[in-house]
């Protein structure tokens, strides 16, 4: 179904210069059509019936000889001498080209308006030629000895076309919205250049920003800069309590590591180390999804070797598995697309993909990493061969702090469900999304990092 608003432009920019654009072609369109056409109509109407009275008196001269007994070429000179000042050829009989009926182009309005006021004045006009290439208005005529043409100029009976006039209502129309156009982009280039520092900070850059345009994007742009320095201010507060959160808590975990080490081994100094390191790594997972990658910065990073690398820490934390002859239990297939650098903060990125290989190891035991570049994104696929998510509860598996069953218990090896939450916000933070979906190779569980570049 055809709808208006998809040929309707988007951007604030098009829209106001249709809001612009609209109005003034309008306005043209009515002053030419009900000004300046009904003007020169009525121009053309007066002029004719000026060339009507010449012809009148033409055509008196014409009957006034011919009652005098004259023959019909005396009657004619007689017209002819008066005539010719009046600038009125006149012949007797009519030429080949004379009009059989009135004759106009369509379009001729003022052509209209000379051949109504030609029979409306003169009674003896039985037709009237105005589609001349000479601009010659040929008119037949009847006389008491028969027909005669009458040829005249039609500047004398129409006013010269607006050709000027719309020249010049053109030229400034052009030179009047090319001035509204710069001043429109003006106050649009403050509005522009906020959404572009709004969508930096969000990616976690920081671009220079000083309000500027009308009051309202003014009022906007400062209500924005106070908003960025109390997000900055809390970050900084966050960043400091994290520091001395992350001291405290690891302290007296190295304290009891330390002691466990000393202790002899059996099997309750087993189970309290691994509370310890259960302890640890829980502690990790909460500081990195409290701390993001708002403290880190942009840098041009070889995607396919930061993927390479973490592919093969992985391998190295499953070596027992290759030891036994098996398989790689992490894989990173070819890239597809041209490889490039990319700008991006390449320790939470590491830290997302640690994150859903590590998801991917702890419910399955094959994982395959893929990279797909394309013009304005990157994706990082991480699939695995685990019981996969329902798609009915992907949007609920990216919330923090939520574990979809039993065995993603903490208390039995599973995580704190934070993983899909840390690498949700890091590709969102970079302009991106995590998307998850199934697995057509391993048929697990198919998490998409999507980055913008």
């Amino acid at each position: 179904m055809f709808s208006v608003k998809r040929i309707l432009p988007r951007s604030l920019f098009g829209r106001a210069a249709l809001i612009l654009i609209v109005p003034i072609v309008t306005i043209q369109l009515v002053v030419s059509t009900a000004f300046i056409q009904r003007h020169f109509e009525g121009v053309t109407r007066q002029m004719t019936r000026g060339v009507s009275l010449d012809l009148a008196f033409v055509l008196a001269e014409f009957a006034a000889g011919a009652g005098a007994g004259a023959e019909g070429e005396a009657a004619m000179a007689r017209a002819a001498r008066v005539a010719a000042p009046l600038e009125i050829v006149l012949r007797q009989p009519p030429g080949p080209d004379a009009p059989e009926g009135d004759l106009r182009a369509f379009y001729d309005l003022s052509g209209r308006a000379i051949i109504e006021t030609l029979h409306a004045e003169i009674p003896e006009v039985l037709a009237v030629d105005v589609t001349g290439e000479d601009r010659i208005v040929h008119i037949r005529l009847a006389t008491p000895h028969g027909e005669i043409e009458a040829e005249v100029s039609r500047r004398r009976m129409s006013a010269t076309n607006p050709h000027q006039l719309l020249v010049l209502m053109i030229f400034t129309s052009i030179l009047m919205t090319l001035i509204a156009y710069l001043f429109l982009r003006n106050q649009l280039r403050p509005i522009t250049r906020l959404a572009s520092a709004a969508e930096a900070f969000g990616r976690g850059e920081r671009l220079p920003f000083r309000p500027r345009g009308a009051l309202e994007v003014r009022a906007a742009g400062r209500a924005f800069l106070e908003m960025r320095a109390r997000i900055e201010r809390q970050i900084e507060q966050r960043t400091l309590m994290l520091s001395g959160v992350s001291h405290d808590l690891r302290t007296p975990l190295t304290r009891m590591r330390l002691g466990l080490a000393f202790l002899p081994e059996d099997e309750e100094t087993r189970a309290l180390a691994a509370d310890v390191a259960q302890m640890e790594r829980l502690v990790d997972e909460f500081l990195a999804f409290v701390r993001g990658d708002a403290t880190e910065s942009d840098e041009k990073t070889d995607l396919v070797a930061l993927v390479a690398e973490a592919v093969a820490d992985a391998c190295r934390g499953r070596a027992g598995t290759a030891a036994a002859g098996g398989p790689d239990p992490v894989v990173l297939r070819g890239g597809e697309g041209r490889a490039r650098p990319v700008g991006l903060r390449p320790q939470a990125v590491r830290r997302a993909i640690d994150n859903l290989v590590g998801n991917g190891l702890r419910h399955g035991r094959r994982v395959e990493l893929a990279l797909r570049y394309e013009a304005d994104r990157v994706t990082i696929s991480v699939e695995d061969d685990g019981p996969g998510i329902p798609p009915g509860r992907r949007d609920e598996a990216v919330q923090p702090f939520i574990r979809l069953g039993a065995e993603r218990d903490p208390n039995r090896g599973g995580g704190v469900g934070l993983g899909l939450a840390i690498a949700a916000d890091i590709a969102l933070s970079h302009g991106g999304a995590l998307r998850l979906g199934e697995s057509a190779a391993l048929g697990g569980l198919k998490a998409e990092i999507v980055l913008a570049r």
